[in-house]
This record gives C-alpha cells, sequence and structure tokens, in this order.
C-alpha cells in the first residue's frame, strides 16, 4: 500500500492484495478481499419486471377491483381532485385494505410519518383483538386507518411539545398509497400519514408539503382562469429527485468511528489516485455493486417507486439513482422509502450506503438534486415551452413567476438546503455555490430580454446536431446547452433545484417551492385581473407590461454563466444577492418576518410552527458538529495519538541502536514526528476548550460559534492527523485509508 511492513508479515487476499496484520483496519480489509456474494433472491426472466411493479402497493387498480364503485369513485375525487374526503368511506377501505394485507401475510399495520429529524418513523399495531370467546380476530376499522397516537414530545418539536405533553396523532393520507413492507419473517401494511400535535399543530414534515401543494393549486388556477382554462383540474407539483450515495464495505465502515457516529471521515489522507482520470463517471459498474443495484430496484418496484436511472457518479465509490415525475407528496414518501431501501439492501451486499454530503474530502460529494415542475391532468406540464416558447404566453407566466419567486426568496431557498452535512459541499468546485441563481439557458434568456425590450418575436430553434459520422443519424439539439453550476437550472420542462443535500428530505425544498411560486401566481393573478377587470381582450397587453415589469425588477436572478468563478461572486455581489456561505448564516432566514409572513399568509406553516422549525434545525447543526467534534477527540486520542507514539518509539530505538554501533542515522523524520504528535496534542486540547464554552445568549450565536470556532478547532487536529498518516508505518495505522475504502471492492 506504498508503506513499509515493519513486522514482515504480508498475508494475501483475493487477487493478491497484500493484506496487514494486527489491527481492526487489517481485519477489515481481509474481510473484504474475502467477500463471497450472496444468492441472488429472485430471477428476474422468472418474474419480469412490469409483475413486480407495485406488487405491494394498494394501487388505484387493486382499490378498483375490491372496492364498492361508489366508494372508489369517491375515492378518486379526493385523491385526483382535491375533494374533501368522505368519512364514511373510511370503514369500507379499511375493510378491503386489511383483507388484501392479509393475503400478503400482514399481521400488523403501521402509521409511517416523517418527523422533524428527517428519517422515517412508524407505530405498529396488530391486526389481532381478543374476542370473548378466547379466540382473536383481524380487526381494522376506518377509525384506526384514519388516526393513530404516536407519542408527540419525543421527537423534535422546537418546543411545540414539551416532556410532559405526549400527546400527538397520525392522519391518514389518503393521496399517498398504502403498501406492504417484506421483513423475512413477514410483512406489515405500512400507511403514510400526516404528524400533528393535540393543538393540530404540524410535528412533521409531510403536513407543509400537503398545505403548500394546495396553496399552488388555488393561484394556478387564478391563473389558468385568466387564459379562459377553467376546467378545475387540480394543479399539483410534480417532483423528481436524484439521490446520490456512496458504497463502502461494512467492515471498513464499522472499523471508522467517524463513520459509525457522523457518516463522515473525520480523518483521512489524500490518496495517490482519486477521481482526476474522471474514469468512475459513467464507467462499468463492479458486479457486487450492479448486484446491490438490481435488488434495490426491484425492492423498490414491488413499493410503485418509478426507478428510472443507475450509473456510476465522479467520485469513487459513488453512484446515483433517479426515479420518474410523481405529485410531490408521493414523491417525497417515494424519495423516503429509497433511502431505506439503499441502506437495507447494501447490508445484505456486506455494504454500507452513506448519504452524508461530504464523505470524504477531496472527492465529490453528494446532492440530491430535486427536479421540479408543476401541472395537472388537462394541461399536462405547465412549465412546458414547446418548439416556440416566445408564442406561448401561459409558459411565459408561470416561468416569470418561478423567476420573481427565487429572486424574492433566495435566503430562504438557501435555507431549506442548510445542514451541518451539506455545508460541506455548497459552494465548492462540484456542487452550485451558496449563491442562488437561476439559469435559463440561451433561448429562455433571449425571449425575455425581448419581453423585456418590448416584445418577443422569435425564439432560438433547436437545431439539428451533425457528427459527421456517416452510420450516425443526426440527432434533434436542444436550443441551449446546460449550466451545471448553478444552483436552479431550467433543463427542457422543469427547474432542477441542485442545492439539496444527499441526506436530506426533499420536503422543506417542495415547501419553499411550492408556497413562494403560489405567493407570485397570487402576484401575478392579481395584477391581471387589475390590469384586464375581466375583458379577456386585454390580455395580452396586460401581460406584456407584468413581464417586462418582472424581469425588470427580477431579472438579476438569471445567471448563465460559471457559478464557481470568483468573477460571479463579486457580480453577485453588485446585484445585490445574498451569498450566505454556512448553515449558521442561513437558518437565521427561517426568523425573519417576511417568510413568516409568506407562511401564514398561505396557511403553510404558523409562526409558530415556522419558529419551531427554525429552532430545531439549529439545534440539528449544533449537535452534529458537537457529536463530530467529541469523536475527533475521542478518535485522535485512543487511535492516532497511540500509533504515533507506537512508531516514534520504534524510530527513536532505531536511531539510538545504529547510533551505538558507529552508524550515522538522518533523524529528520523522527523529528517531524514529534513536531506532528506534539501539535495533535495541543490542537486536540484547543479543540476541547471550545467545545467547553456554553455561555451563549441564543441558539443562533451557538450556531455561529460552532461554525467559526469548533469546526476550526477540528480541521486542526484533522490536518496533524493526516500527515501523521503519511509517515506513520502502515501497519501500524489504525484505520481505513480513503485508498481502501474508495478502490476496494
Amino acid at each position: 500500500m506504498g508503506k513499509s511492513q515493519t513486522n514482515g508479515q504480508t498475508p494475501t487476499g483475493a487477487g493478491g492484495y497484500v493484506i496487514p496484520s494486527g489491527s481492526a483496519r487489517q481485519a477489515a480489509i481481509s474481510a473484504v478481499v474475502n467477500y463471497k456474494a450472496h444468492a441472488p433472491a429472485m430471477n428476474f426472466i422468472e418474474t419480469p419486471t412490469q409483475d413486480l411493479f407495485c406488487a405491494n402497493v394498494f394501487s388505484k387498480a387493486v382499490m378498483k377491483d375490491r372496492l364498492p364503485k361508489p366508494v372508489f369513485k369517491s375515492l378518486m375525487k379526493t385523491i385526483e381532485s382535491g375533494d374533501k374526503l368522505d368519512d364514511s368511506v373510511a370503514d369500507i377501505v379499511a375493510s378491503a385494505m386489511k383483507d388484501w394485507a392479509i393475503e400478503k401475510g400482514a399481521t400488523h399495520y403501521a402509521h409511517v410519518f416523517y418527523p422533524l429529524t428527517g428519517s422515517t418513523a412508524e407505530k405498529h399495531d396488530s391486526f389481532l383483538a381478543p374476542s370473548g370467546d378466547g379466540s382473536a380476530i383481524a380487526e381494522f376499522s376506518g377509525s384506526q386507518l384514519i388516526q393513530g397516537e404516536p407519542d408527540g414530545s419525543s421527537f423534535p418539536t422546537g418546543g411545540i411539545r414539551q416532556t410532559f405533553e405526549a400527546r400527538g396523532y397520525t392522519i391518514w393520507d389518503v393521496t399517498s398509497p398504502a403498501y406492504i413492507l417484506e421483513n423475512p419473517n413477514g410483512t406489515t401494511l405500512c400507511i403514510p400519514t400526516a404528524f400533528v400535535s393535540w393543538t393540530g399543530e404540524a410535528l412533521d414534515k409531510k403536513t407543509p408539503v400537503l398545505r403548500s401543494m394546495q396553496a399552488l393549486n388555488t393561484q394556478a388556477q387564478r391563473v389558468l382562469n385568466l387564459f379562459g382554462k377553467n376546467d378545475g383540474a387540480l394543479v399539483s407539483s410534480t417532483a423528481g429527485p436524484e439521490q446520490e450515495y456512496f458504497l463502502i464495505d461494512r467492515n471498513f465502515f464499522f472499523a471508522r468511528p467517524d463513520l459509525l457516529n457522523c457518516g463522515r471521515t473525520l480523518f483521512g489522507a489524500k490518496p495517490p489516485k482519486g477521481q482526476e482520470f474522471d474514469d468512475h463517471y459513467f464507467g462499468a459498474i463492479p458486479d457486487r455493486v450492479l448486484a446491490f443495484m438490481l435488488e434495490t430496484e426491484r425492492e423498490l418496484f414491488k413499493l410503485g417507486v418509478p426507478v428510472k436511472t443507475r450509473h456510476n457518479e465522479v467520485a469513487p465509490g459513488q453512484y446515483e439513482i433517479a426515479p420518474l415525475f410523481e405529485f410531490a407528496n408521493v414523491a417525497t414518501d417515494h424519495q423516503q422509502l429509497i433511502m431505506l431501501t439503499l441502506k437495507k439492501v447494501a447490508e445484505k451486499h456486506g455494504m454500507s450506503c452513506l448519504m452524508h454530503e461530504k464523505p470524504f474530502a477531496g472527492v465529490n460529494g453528494s446532492g440530491k438534486h430535486v427536479n421540479w415542475s408543476m401541472g395537472s391532468a388537462s394541461q399536462g406540464n405547465l412549465l412546458d415551452p414547446g418548439e416556440t416558447p416566445h408564442e406561448n404566453a401561459q409558459f411565459l407566466l408561470f416561468c416569470a413567476a418561478v423567476i420573481r419567486a427565487v429572486h424574492l426568496n433566495q435566503g430562504l431557498l438557501r435555507a431549506v438546503v442548510a445542514s451541518a452535512s451539506n455545508d460541506h459541499r455548497l459552494g465548492a468546485n462540484e456542487a452550485p455555490p451558496a449563491i442562488i441563481s437561476i439559469f435559463l439557458g440561451d433561448q429562455l434568456t433571449d425571449v425575455f430580454e425581448q419581453i423585456k425590450g418590448g416584445g418577443a418575436n422569435s425564439s432560438i430553434p433547436r437545431g439539428t446536431l451533425t457528427v459527421g459520422v456517416d452510420t450516425l443519424p443526426p440527432l434533434p439539439k436542444d436550443a441551449g446547452d446546460r449550466n451545471r453550476t448553478s444552483p436552479f437550472a431550467f433543463t427542457g420542462n422543469r427547474f432542477e433545484f441542485r442545492a439539496v443535500g444527499a441526506s436530506q428530505s426533499i420536503s422543506g425544498p417542495l415547501v419553499a417551492m411550492n408556497t413562494i411560486v403560489a405567493e407570485s401566481l397570487d402576484f401575478c393573478a392579481t395584477e391581471l385581473e387589475k390590469a384586464t377587470g375581466g375583458d379577456s381582450s386585454k390580455l395580452n397587453s396586460a401581460l406584456q407590461s407584468l413581464l417586462a415589469d418582472i424581469m425588470e425588477k427580477h431579472g438579476k436572478i438569471i445567471f448563465n454563466g460559471d457559478g464557481y468563478s470568483d468573477e460571479w461572486h463579486q457580480e453577485a455581489e453588485k446585484r445585490g444577492l445574498r451569498n450566505l456561505k454556512t448553515t449558521a448564516e442561513a437558518l437565521p432566514v427561517l426568523k425573519e418576518d417576511s417568510v413568516r409572513e409568506l407562511f401564514e399568509k398561505y396557511d403553510v406553516l404558523s409562526a409558530r410552527e415556522l419558529e419551531s422549525r427554525a429552532d430545531t434545525y439549529l439545534e440539528q447543526y449544533i449537535l452534529s458538529i458537537k457529536v463530530e467534534a467529541n469523536t475527533t477527540v475521542e478518535i485522535a486520542r485512543t487511535l492516532i495519538f497511540p500509533a504515533a507514539i507506537r512508531y516514534q518509539n520504534q524510530l527513536a530505538s532505531t536511531c539510538a541502536n545504529l547510533k551505538m554501533v558507529g552508524y550515522e542515522f538522518d533523524t529528520d523524520t523522527l523529528d517531524k514526528i514529534t513536531e506532528l504528535v506534539k501539535a495533535l496534542q495541543d490542537s486536540v486540547v484547543d479543540l476541547e476548550a471550545g467545545l467547553n464554552k456554553h455561555d451563549f445568549g441564543s441558539n443562533v450565536e451557538e450556531a455561529k460559534f460552532y461554525c467559526e470556532t469548533v469546526l476550526g478547532a477540528m480541521n486542526f487536529v484533522r490536518k496533524y492527523s493526516d500527515e501523521l498518516e503519511g509517515f506513520v508505518a502502515d501497519d501500524l495505522w489504525p484505520l481505513p485509508t480513503y485508498q481502501e475504502m474508495l478502490f476496494i471492492r
């Protein structure tokens, strides 16, 4: 591995890989190189994909087959049109759902919800109930389907619920289908639910998504009515999140206390080879990883998750999975299932799936690009420009509303992607900068510039791409290129919010996008209603004036250049755009009056609910860094320092022995190690001093201290440790190295 073996033992594993001996690290390497794949669970030839899809979902097809026609029609009106749920149908649906689940081996049902932890939570109850004759029967009533009661105090609430105030309710979300979750010992009926307190306040991430979708629909209908589109078809936001992740062998994972506790490596010297050759990106997928991907997809297909894409990502050991578009609330639920399934299946294949945005320094981190749009059954995608966008007035208005919304709410969009883990990614030359801007591309930028100048009368055509090889057909060419440095990019018929972190729920970004666009559509509808006075003949001129005004006031948010460049940072400052570089700077935006007024106006979050989220996320930020700092101290003291001292003593002993027999010995390495060991000790003491500070006036002040002081102190500990890794003998180094974790499969 490029370091000397001081004890002369060089056992080998599969492929002849040299295995150092004597520590948890070496035991992990041995286990990895001798790994044997487990037998496949299912044969795709025997069970085609189309037979798997939605096999474990209480889908529309299942409901149509099992429910009386009036009940089915009533339920579909709620799901597809947003009508109020008829409580009288609940008992019938519950009975059918229970019978279907029991036929699939279910013994319990679980209300699944999404607390402010960002993880999935579930409470399981048995179908069985004792009868009077000493036997038991399977029961599941409408009231049990609609409502459950988990503890409302033991989740993060930001003060909404105190420890002694425990009552909370889960409420059936009829718009997201129930499903069966399989386990080797049985199955469970899972029912997606909202989670609220006894006072009716949202304690979860689903409730605000549903509220924001309702707000978006209300304002979009007003705009569509102006264009004579008054069929009332539900306008819903849609989402398609691209999930990036890392895979490493579980033996490495358990040999790294930092990965176990923090999800990222707090130590690790840069390996001789990283991602410099770009040879991993879209490369051939290793057999073990592909086997994992195939099983993951199979499990997700059964749950009705429409996963479409898989490939190697940029960094070694990094991969991506992406589903097709779905309604935003269903996409949110399915995204949680994707993360859960990735982790569970990885374990079966002897690997750990890392969702942290930056598990390894020096190589690309992981994002979760959320592709967002809106549309209805009758109007289709409202952000589809068509072939001649300058003639598509309806599209131009919806697109302009997004431009205005993003410009007015840059800080909010930055805040909803802020976390301790995402800070390691945002702003680096691998992900969007912390400055929120919009990429429109050449075609739309040109159209809107024409509008700003007085009126649009042309669109840059798509054209044809000729490769110059006779056997290759000419290809239709997009009217503009893509921009991978933009945090909010238009990509053909949707906006891609690229700043979302890999470990995050997509609910927060969706709530923000739905609400700010609802406000912007409200503004546009109000202005057009006033200007036309109900006279449709005045719409075109009123629309032209409105679009020109929006571009004049908010066009500065559009930037099609290199978001990584220093020049853009300078230009953004001139434009008055916000540059909130860290979570400590971004989260306080949630406490601003304008944000509170926005969410209150559209009944998405009350002032108290918003305040609770701001406090919860600040607390999670502080706790995350505190855990990392304590882990840094522990690893430095109990693993790295002892290894360095052992090697220092070996060198000192060797030097003394050579000197005794008259040999000259260069002590430069010994001197350097002695210097680094002392620096490591001092840096740990400085870090502990930062951790012992407790006199903070507010959580905002504490978050700022952890950001500016504690993280800086951690970086110094790492600096000296990583330098020592380059000197200490390989068989003495206690932690699996980057070279091993990233490249041994």
